[in-house]
């Protein structure tokens, strides 16, 4: 067959991240393991005002840096106009486009479908953290193989709560799962994971962060120096020995964005999708 094409909505705004290698690597680790040819398109929203059209096979939209609370800038429109017209693909044509998005993406996209409210939190939220999976979400077969709680990367100074049930519905959608419990503080959990539509999965964590590669980052001396200055000696040594530990990040990745990929391709690579 013809080369699947891949089309990632890069929201790093050229800020420098390790988000968008993990990306990347995953395709090329899933294109070698689907034994087919991908052609990754890449497209700098916020730097260059690009979105892609919609004769991609599958779409990943990134996190990114800065505030997610909508602003009137002019790639804002030209996102969300490519947003609208994938799910109105989605409800109208046999052949369905799928879209992965994470963290600044999710929050944007939750914002611009009304399903909730996203707000600056009090504190920044930032280390390899506990997420638990809702009803929804054990049944979720983007999820399928994680434990109940699992591991993942999150950094976000940002949040999505008061979800609102009667639009979440109305899209076809639910909440996958929910930041770590907090007894002891009277503030509504934040939404970590929502599938907004049979099509359209998004995360406020980084599911495509690598327990190696994200291991080796914090062990440079910038990033442990920067880490150390802004939270502390604990929590950096926490970050080191979750990071490797082949049963959190490691085993995540594995699962997600690979799970992702299979059930975006698998009305074109059948076998693919078993």
């Amino acid at each position: 067959m013809e080369k699947v094409r891949i089309a990632i909505l890069d929201l790093y705004n050229n800020a420098a991240n390790e988000g968008m290698r993990c990306i990347r690597q995953l395709l090329a680790r899933g294109a070698a393991e689907m034994g087919v040819d991908f052609q990754v398109d890449t497209f700098n929203v916020r730097a260059e005002n690009k979105v892609p059209g919609l004769d991609y096979d599958a779409y990943i939209s990134s996190g990114g840096p800065g505030s997610p609370l909508l602003a009137a800038e002019s790639w804002e429109a030209r996102y969300f106009s490519f947003i609208d017209a994938l799910l109105l693909h989605n409800r109208t044509q046999p052949v369905k486009k799928h879209l992965l998005l994470i963290c600044h993406s999710f929050q944007l996209v939750s914002q611009h479908l009304g399903v909730g409210e996203v707000s600056r939190r009090k504190s920044t939220s930032f280390g390899v953290l506990p997420i638990h999976l809702t009803p929804a979400g054990l049944a979720e077969p983007v999820f399928a193989g994680l434990p109940e709680p699992f591991y993942a990367v999150d950094s976000r100074d940002y949040q999505l709560t008061g979800l609102r049930p009667g639009q979440l519905a109305q899209l076809g959608g639910a909440v996958l799962c929910l930041e770590k419990e907090r007894p002891h503080v009277p503030l509504a959990r934040a939404i970590m994971a929502i599938r907004f539509t049979p099509e359209v999965l998004g995360t406020q964590f980084h599911p495509e962060a690598d327990g190696e590669g994200m291991l080796r980052y914090m062990l440079t001396d910038e990033r442990k120096q920067q880490v150390i200055g802004t939270y502390g000696e604990a929590k950096y040594e926490e970050m080191v020995r979750l990071l490797a530990d082949p049963e959190t990040i490691e085993y995540t990745e594995s699962i997600i964005l690979p799970a992702f990929l299979r059930r975006a391709l698998g009305q074109l690579l059948p076998v693919a999708a078993a």
